[in-house]
């Protein structure tokens, strides 16, 4: 991904509410906002939870409910056959399709609608999971949330062992919202370092800063979720962003991309022009009769920097000039 730009994934997830014209609109939002990827979340609700799973505690806190996972979901969760059309009106409106799966019966649904994978925090420790999407051979997002070392590295030796090659690492933090103190941003180094993989960042804090200083630091995947209204009822709209804010990150990723640039230390053609203008050149401080010597006394530096360069002020002194100067005249060789 090295000579691509960042990609940027808006994350709408379950933040429809189980509503597929929602869902359209979130698209549309994902498109104008110039992300790259809308992204969805695909489950069998029997396939993922049972009944006696409760609700995550951010999830009680930002729904102002307690119930069990499974009655939560059974409100969010949509049909194969939507995401099959909301697959299709991606391709209408021009934006790519993603959808990450939690179950083997989802991800044999997807296999057939994207290139590519996301892989969530919370399946990386499944086995049979990690196995069925390595066989499809295709690119693979894997979010490290919750992880240890150890946990990621198992991770991909089960995903590398089984046919995928092409694999980014997402350093994140898997509380919704992530309080800053929490980010530990620079572990998102730590993963690229220790496994040499391309890197991003999945981002569940407030705001867009944490995610433009993740592309600062070398990500190459940033991921966000975005919602139509925050105060929408749901466990995820709380720690998303709105339409505006989603805009405008990804216009601070891309200038921020853009400033990047390389690493090689050199004036840009906008410097050239002003080189000129902001540095000195070595000048008489004073009227010099032909004649005279040069000294500290009768020299100065001043602007433009058309003259001879004040790097060579040692050179000149004690030189004998060699015509007459008024007063900021250039001196000549």
């Amino acid at each position: 991904m090295d000579n691509e730009n960042v990609l940027i994934i808006a994350e709408i997830g379950v933040n429809h509410n189980g509503s597929f014209e929602t869902a359209k609109k979130l698209i549309d939002v994902a498109k104008e906002a110039g992300a790259d990827i809308a992204k969805f979340q695909t489950a069998k609700l029997d396939s993922l939870v049972s009944k006696k799973a409760h609700m995550a505690e951010y999830q009680k806190e930002n729904m102002g409910v307690e119930k069990s996972q499974k009655d939560m979901l059974k409100e969010l969760l949509l049909s194969f056959e939507d995401f099959k059309k909301l697959s299709d009106y991606c391709k209408e409106v021009g934006i790519k399709f993603l959808s990450t799966p939690f179950d083997i019966e989802s991800i044999r649904f997807l296999d057939e609608l994207q290139d590519i994978w996301k892989i969530p925090s919370g399946e990386i420790t499944n086995f049979p999971y990690l196995v069925e999407i390595a066989k499809t051979g295709k690119k693979i997002i894997l979010s490290t949330g919750m992880c240890t070392l150890d946990e990621v590295e198992n991770a991909l030796n089960v995903l590398k062992n089984n046919g995928a090659s092409d694999i980014t690492l997402l350093h994140c933090t898997t509380d919704y919202p992530t309080a800053m103190e929490d980010v530990n941003l620079n572990a998102m180094l730590t993963l690229k370092n220790e496994f040499n993989l391309p890197v991003g960042y999945s981002d569940h804090t407030k705001g867009i800063e944490v995610s433009v200083a993740a592309v600062a630091m070398g990500a190459r995947v940033i991921e966000k979720h975005f919602t139509l209204d925050r105060n929408m009822p749901g466990p995820d709209h709380k720690a998303s962003l709105e339409p505006e804010e989603l805009k405008a990150l990804v216009s601070s990723v891309r200038n921020v991309e853009k400033a990047k640039g390389s690493f090689e230390k050199k004036p840009t053609a906008a410097e050239f022009k002003n080189r000129e203008v902001a540095r000195k050149s070595i000048v008489a401080a004073k009227y010099i009769k032909k004649g005279d010597l040069f000294t500290e006394d009768n020299l100065t530096t001043k602007r433009p920097g058309d003259g001879i360069s004040p790097m060579r002020w040692e050179e000149f002194l004690g030189k004998t000039a060699d015509r007459d100067y008024e007063e900021d005249d250039l001196i000549q060789e």
